[in-house]
């Protein structure tokens, strides 16, 4: 059946002689033949009433209503996704840092506590290897390089300094153990049938701070909880019993009924933080400005009740606005139990099936930009819980991230030791660095002779800095 088409349209047909014209069919007699077996609705038959042209292909998309506002004339609003420079200035942080700690890694590894440079391409690849080379030659009171010419091979490893900071990772070890099997019963408890397969866990097993040996003497320690099994020739970690003391998650720990119950119901809070026992802490980006219409959902979804991502999912009736919200609930719960609060979203989506994640994963994580962040910085997409940061630093440290940082307050210290030698001193921001470093890696009485060395020399400490060693 054919019908005459209103609509502007702008379409581009092929001649008999390959040529192809841009049409604009505002005045030219032409009619439309819509045809069901098209798959695109916009697609439609054009047929045009001109004797002296003759087109052979007809079939083409119409380009001008799908952009256009029919009643205005005007393209429709462009969403934005609104950065956090404080969480992007996180990810540029963190990249040397992980470096420095990869090589300290590979060095520990060795028998003889040191690795050939010709042996550093075999475990890290030929372009990260110039990475490694830089860092090396960029720290030398961290990375020491022997051999050469007449003296053998080249090889690093770490100063006398450096190895007397690393030999404390075995105390902070045998601290962070009851927190690992914690964070491990969490995991499966989270998942289908209490079973992760052991390649995932490796997938995140540096982001849960986990030892590189962690199958061998970490889960044999605690043989009530964990058990080996294959199955399907796939090697899983169990649960051979559940610890209902550890079924809390992070966002229930932090609720404060109290003031829950003291807040008024009737009352819309403009950063959309309802306080109340099925809320999550929102902390939407600076740029972001919602209007009423939008807290008020906002509201409505921190009231709504859902499952615990405890409860077994198959006993949850999936694609309802409470399985949604179980679904952001696991997501938190994932996020919280990693040392940095943050994962790259293959790692996420790697859990899948065992934790019943939404299939349009990237869409759920932006629909909720309040609870997490998603960032395009570094090789892959990465995403932050944003309760877990204060600006570009972590809340919460664990005792193995103080001692990285420690180790990484290293070349700190290298700088300023440089700066000395060349008879510069130190100004106001580099002063309140060196403290603040030395305060997060607990190298207090040092940082208080800094602090009393940046009086005498008549600088003024910044307000962050006097809160720091106040607090000593």
């Amino acid at each position: 059946m054919a019908q005459i088409c209103k609509r502007p349209v702008v379409v581009f047909l092929q001649t008999t002689r390959g040529s192809r014209l841009r049409l604009d069919l505002f005045s030219l007699p032409w009619r439309t033949e819509l045809n069901p077996s098209f798959p695109n609705r916009n697609a439609v038959m054009i047929i045009l009433k001109r004797p002296k042209h003759h087109f052979h292909v007809t079939l083409v998309q119409s380009m001008a209503m799908s952009t256009y506002s029919r009643s205005t004339g005007r393209r429709p609003k462009q969403k934005v996704y609104h950065r956090e420079p404080g969480l992007d200035k996180a990810m540029d942080l963190r990249k040397k840092p992980l470096l420095m700690l990869r090589l300290r890694s590979l060095i520990l590894a060795s028998k003889t506590r040191s690795i050939l440079l010709r042996d550093l391409e075999k475990e890290v690849g030929f372009v990260q290897k110039w990475n490694f080379m830089c860092l090396i030659e960029r720290h030398p009171t961290i990375f020491k390089v022997t051999g050469g010419q007449t003296g053998g091979p080249v090889s690093v490893r770490l100063t006398d300094k450096a190895e007397k900071v690393s030999s404390e990772e075995a105390k902070v070890r045998q601290v962070m153990e009851p927190i690992l099997v914690n964070k491990l019963k969490k995991l499966l408890m989270m998942s289908m049938d209490c079973q992760i397969p052991l390649e995932k866990i490796d997938l995140i097993q540096s982001e849960l701070g986990l030892p590189e040996n962690y199958k061998n003497d970490l889960i044999p320690k605690y043989p009530d909880f964990f058990a080996y099994r294959k199955i399907k020739d796939r090697d899983y970690l169990c649960l051979e019993s559940w610890d209902s003391s550890v079924a809390i998650t992070a966002r229930e720990e932090k609720l404060d009924l109290e003031k829950a119950a003291l807040m008024n119901p009737k009352i819309i809070p403009k950063d959309g933080n309802f306080v109340g026992p099925f809320a999550f802490k929102l902390k939407f980006s600076p740029g972001f400005r919602p209007n009423k219409n939008y807290l008020e959902e906002v509201v409505r979804w921190q009231k709504m009740a859902f499952p615990s991502p405890y409860l077994n999912a198959r006993q949850v009736e999936p694609a309802t606005p409470q399985a949604r919200k179980r679904a952001v609930a696991v997501l938190h719960e994932l996020l919280s139990l990693t040392t940095e609060k943050i994962l790259t979203s293959d790692k996420i989506d790697a859990f899948h099936n065992e934790y019943q994640l939404p299939c349009r994963l990237l869409l759920c994580l932006v629909k909720n930009h309040g609870i997490f962040y998603l960032t395009n910085k570094g090789a892959r997409s990465t995403i932050f819980l944003k309760e877990g940061y204060e600006g570009s630093d972590l809340v919460e440290k664990c005792p193995l991230l103080r001692f990285r940082e420690r180790f990484a307050a290293l070349s700190c210290d290298e700088m300023i030791n440089e700066m000395n030698e060349h008879g510069f001193q130190s100004d106001l921001a580099t002063s309140t660095m060196h403290v603040n470093l030395l305060c997060q890696s607990r190298r207090l009485e040092e940082a208080c002779m800094v602090f009393e060395e940046m009086f005498q020399r008549g600088i003024v400490p910044q307000y962050i800095t006097y809160l720091h060693i106040r607090c000593l």
